[in-house]
């Protein structure tokens, strides 16, 4: 009967990620614009006819029209279904992720005994904005190499209540403090990055790293390592490789607020075998 549940909730999860990840279509191509997500309502870009409802069903619009608009047959870029695609995946691998008992939606909506239910809401809450706006990030900063204010500085607030109440309500002070002390460690480690190499890094890059560092944290010590340190190993070997392909020179500009997010992810899903494994190498138990 669990079973069947958990594979009910990463199902729904995967349909609710799909429709997110029409959302972010707008987001990624509207907000570097400075244009609202909201209105005018979505148009073709060609002929300005406005999007029917039909038309807007996740990946299903697009294979119908086969790629192309209705009224006018320009073409639809394939951007469009993969983001809906991947957002539906990562809301299913998100939903997975929590439910395992090792995570911390359980470890600390289960500390938070009559209050359980209302940590949970905010900690899933918190996960699955941290997966849109990994999503529309690196999107918007592969293209523009932006990573814009609007949708990086709310992320303090999401970090504040979705990560910060859950542990208030489970009393966990201890928690709070590693959050507390993952961002402050990352956006000084990035503020100096930033003031001693301006060329190389972005004041996003800096912003991103507090709101990054705190879900880290709130992992543990071990999740905060492992993703304070995959970024600059990931980075660094597609860099090399680039190079050693000369796909790329020494002054190409390559973004690094994706590899800032996948490695945030490393360590918040396989922190903790990652830093044990590495310390068994020394023959250090955590």
């Amino acid at each position: 009967m669990a079973g069947d549940l958990s594979v009910a909730l990463i199902a729904a999860a995967a349909i609710v990620g799909a429709l997110i990840g029409s959302f972010l279509n707008v987001v990624i191509h509207r907000v570097p614009a400075g244009i609202s997500v909201v209105h005018p309502p979505s148009a073709c870009p060609v002929c300005e006819t406005r999007i029917r409802p039909a038309d807007n069903i996740p990946i299903v619009s697009w294979l119908v029209l086969r790629g192309r608009c209705r009224s006018c047959s320009a073409p639809i870029s394939a951007r469009y279904p993969l983001v809906e695609f991947g957002t539906a995946v990562a809301f299913a691998g998100a939903a997975a992720w929590m439910l395992s008992p090792l995570s911390p939606v359980a470890t600390v909506s289960g500390a938070a005994g009559a209050f359980g239910t209302l940590a949970t809401v905010f900690l899933v809450v918190a996960y699955l904005w941290l997966v849109a706006t990994s999503i529309a990030l690196t999107a918007i900063d592969l293209e523009t190499h932006r990573l814009p204010n609007v949708i990086v500085v709310p992320g303090y607030a999401v970090v504040a209540l979705g990560l910060g109440v859950p542990a208030v309500l489970a009393g966990d002070v201890e928690r709070l403090g590693v959050m507390a002390a993952g961002a402050g460690i990352l956006f000084g480690l990035y503020f100096v990055l930033w003031f001693a190499w301006p060329g190389g890094m972005g004041m996003g890059d800096v912003k991103l790293s507090g709101v990054l560092g705190a879900y880290l944290g709130f992992s543990g010590w071990a999740a905060l390592a492992v993703g304070a340190f995959a970024p600059f190993l990931l980075g660094g070997a597609l860099s090399l490789i680039l190079l050693l392909a000369r796909r790329a020179t020494r002054k190409s500009g390559i973004p690094f607020g994706p590899w800032m997010i996948v490695g945030t992810w490393v360590g918040l899903v396989a922190g903790l075998p990652l830093a044990t494994a590495y310390l068994a190498l020394f023959g250090i138990a955590i």
